[in-house]
């Protein structure tokens, strides 16, 4: 059983768990939040003494010792998965997601996850993340979203990628094909609390997002209280008055954040069955091309774009996901083609 021994410096902070989150050596990786759950567990002692107070004061020259204990296995089970690798190295692998692959476990899906995947993957070169032998899954794209996410396979890795989400820094680029076109002269849209029109024809959605009251599912648009979220959209191409393809990018990342939004703009993606409505495709307007829309199986969203500094080399990094086979099927129909 490993140990770690940290003195407190000088002008450190005056409470256990801040002063021992500044002191601790960066390649420990060990997190605030994760020394304080050391800490309650008896894992930081005094001169022989466990410490279990994260608010206890300390002093300059005090030597802690951290004891870490070996990474434990989660129930989660490898499973021989195929997944489209598109970067790893030891600390990180970016993973190009299909449709249909729900990311973590969840009751409704237990298994056939990417987290399943990942753990067949990896196999013995992932990290005691929090303390468990497991994928770092610092961000999500929901079960029928495609495209690319990074996942972490080291406890440094973890914590520097969720700083960069945490502070907004990550750039996060989806593609979309949407009810109708977005237009910065649209009155409607303008008159709309928390839309604003930016430079470059830039659609700009900034709300409150928090669970829906009655469906706990869905999210919903909140003002009083809610997880501050903003969406910027523009319109690529448009399919008449009738569909657009759209790209989107966050400044925040919440649950359903790109389909709330949009739909609360009046421009819910094609084939969302929880946010689009019971919208459909004219084929007064379009012709037999409206019936790719409308019975498109899933919600038409795509991550094309992941860029963010690598969290142990500080190399900056972007990777790029062309639109997969059903999408781009979805906009030949509307092109005619």
């Amino acid at each position: 059983m490993a140990s770690l021994a940290v003195t407190i410096g000088e002008g450190a902070a005056v409470r256990l768990d801040k002063a021992l989150a500044a002191a601790v050596p960066e390649a420990a990786a060990l997190s605030r939040s994760r020394l304080m759950r050391m800490i309650a567990e008896g894992a930081v002692s005094r001169d022989g003494v466990a410490v279990t107070d994260p608010k206890a004061k300390v002093a300059e020259g005090e030597v802690y010792e951290i004891r870490l204990d070996p990474a434990v296995s989660v129930d989660t089970l490898p499973e021989d998965i195929p997944l489209a690798v598109v970067w790893e190295d030891a600390d990180l692998i970016v993973i190009d997601k299909p449709a249909g692959m729900v990311v973590h476990p969840a009751p409704g899906s237990p298994s056939g996850t990417l987290v399943n995947a990942l753990l067949a993957h990896c196999g013995d070169t992932l990290s005691g993340i929090g303390g468990e032998r497991r994928p770092g899954i610092v961000h999500r794209i929901d079960k029928d979203t495609t495209g690319l996410l990074v996942v972490a396979k080291s406890d440094r890795a973890h914590h520097g990628l969720a700083a960069q989400f945490e502070a907004h820094t990550v750039n996060r680029r989806y593609l979309a094909v949407v009810h109708g076109v977005p237009a910065v002269g649209d009155p409607r849209l303008r008159g709309l609390r928390g839309v604003n029109v930016e430079a470059g024809g830039v659609i700009r959605i900034a709300t409150g997002l928090a669970r829906h009251k009655t469906d706990r599912q869905r999210q919903a648009v909140v003002w009083e209280q809610g997880r501050h979220a903003v969406t910027r959209t523009r319109v690529i191409e448009a399919f008449a008055d009738q569909a657009a393809l759209v790209e989107c990018w966050l400044e925040t990342g919440r649950t359903h954040q790109i389909r709330v939004h949009l739909a609360y703009a009046g421009h819910g993606l094609v084939g969302d069955q929880t946010y689009g409505g019971k919208k459909r495709l004219s084929e007064k307007v379009l012709g037999p091309s409206a019936e790719a829309g409308n019975t498109f199986p899933r919600q038409a969203l795509h991550a094309a774009t992941l860029g963010f500094v690598h969290p142990v080399t500080g190399e900056e990094l972007e990777f790029t996901s062309p639109l997969p086979a059903d999408i781009e099927a979805l906009l030949a129909g509307l092109r005619g083609e």
